[in-house]
């Protein structure tokens, strides 16, 4: 993950990073203290990594938009469906599975803009729609895809009839009656 947009951007994100550790989840990986963190003149942070998130947290609630990733463990597929559902936000999600059933079955059922079935990060080359559902989509486009195509296009309708004539028929000025 590279540097973060300003210091106000950089500093909101570690107060997440504070606040998960404080809220009780299992900090694993702290992209507070990379080694770049102090050697960069601009502002990073390193990927973060928290376990054991509860949908009471503030980082489990929030997008952060930095490289903070929460695992949130539930005990049924029809749980994680219901939970990530049950979100104000819908943006992206993945799910790893072999059993392509259940790759099709939460692909069908999920309420988020972006769907990765063995992919880390749903994130689609910029033909394809980008961004999310629910309270994630600014707007009434997204940012790629048609939706992008559209906002830059004036886009005409035209409808079209060409019936067959003979070589012997001219113009006709009357509207046509079959």
């Amino acid at each position: 993950m590279g540097a973060l947009v300003n210091a106000g951007h950089r500093d909101r994100v570690a107060g997440y990073i504070e606040r998960g550790e404080q809220a009780g989840a299992e900090l694993v990986v702290d992209g507070r203290e990379h080694p770049l963190v102090e050697e960069s003149k601009g502002y990073f942070l390193g990927a973060t990594l928290f376990d054991r998130v509860t949908p009471a947290m503030d980082i489990y609630r929030d997008e952060i938009f930095g490289p903070v990733l929460c695992v949130v463990r539930v005990e049924t597929f029809e749980e994680a469906i219901a939970l990530i559902n049950a979100h104000q936000y819908g943006n992206g999600t993945c799910v790893f599975t072999r059993d392509g059933e259940a790759g099709r079955r939460f692909s069908d059922a999920i309420e988020v803009g972006m769907v990765g079935i063995n992919v880390p990060l749903p994130v689609p080359v910029a033909f394809h729609s980008f961004g999310g559902w629910k309270e994630s989509l600014f707007g009434d486009l997204h940012a790629y895809g048609p939706d992008a195509v559209r906002f830059y296009t004036r886009r005409k309708a035209v409808s079209q009839r060409w019936p067959q004539r003979s070589q012997q028929e001219s113009a006709q000025l009357n509207f046509p009656s079959n």
